[in-house]
């Protein structure tokens, strides 16, 4: 699954360099996430660096964006391939 940050952003700009794949953005009102970047941190992190350093826990799973752990191991692999090309 992905990670949706939610209106509840304040802004406060931690999450966008915490995180690996460069998922996190400004977007009109507040951080968004791209779905097609998040991996939850997979291949990088134990856990997702958003969430740990995000102080008003307003970053949750995307129920619109539901991955297995495989499916989110198979695109940090792409992810990783696409950089290494670059």
């Amino acid at each position: 699954m992905s990670l949706k940050i939610l209106d509840t952003c304040v802004n406060c700009d931690v999450c966008e360099p915490a995180c690996p794949n460069k998922a996190i953005s400004l977007g009109e009102e507040f951080y968004v996430i791209d779905p097609d970047l998040c991996t939850e941190c997979i291949g990088h992190h134990d856990e997702p660096q958003c969430v740990v350093v995000c102080p008003v826990e307003c970053i949750i799973t995307d129920p619109e964006n539901v991955e297995s752990h495989e499916q989110l191991d198979l695109k940090y692999q792409h992810l990783m391939a696409k950089e290494s090309v670059a």
